[in-house]
């Protein structure tokens, strides 16, 4: 059988940064199978493009998503990323994304979270 997916590593990272915003690329890499340096490229690409901004929060990067951009390809363009993240992930329109249950048992992330 052949090895393909629907998504490209883009969309697969950007995934992975929607479910875990403080993501490190090491952790990234390792889910969508990718090396940490092609992540660091995509994650520079997604940046200057505007779809991700990045803030330092200690030794970490918190990224954010602007979910309001459409798809670069002009077949998808009248969507938005938005659209795609919530639909892969499981979340409704009017419910923002939720980290992985995995990521919320951290002491670190169910203090922050509390605190929003």
């Amino acid at each position: 059988m052949e090895n393909w997916t629907f998504l490209t590593n883009y969309g697969h990272v950007l995934l992975c940064i929607a479910l875990d915003p403080e993501s490190r690329m090491k952790d990234v890499a390792e889910k969508v199978g990718i090396t940490e340096r092609a992540t660091q490229r995509i994650i520079a690409d997604l940046l200057a493009a505007g779809y991700l901004s990045s803030q330092k929060r200690g030794r970490r990067n918190y990224y954010k998503i602007n979910s309001t951009l459409p798809f670069r390809h002009p077949v998808e363009r009248h969507n938005q990323i938005g659209q795609l993240l919530r639909l892969v992930s499981g979340s409704r329109k009017d419910k923002p994304l939720q980290p992985r249950a995995d990521s919320q048992s951290h002491p670190r992330l169910r203090s922050r979270q509390k605190n929003r």
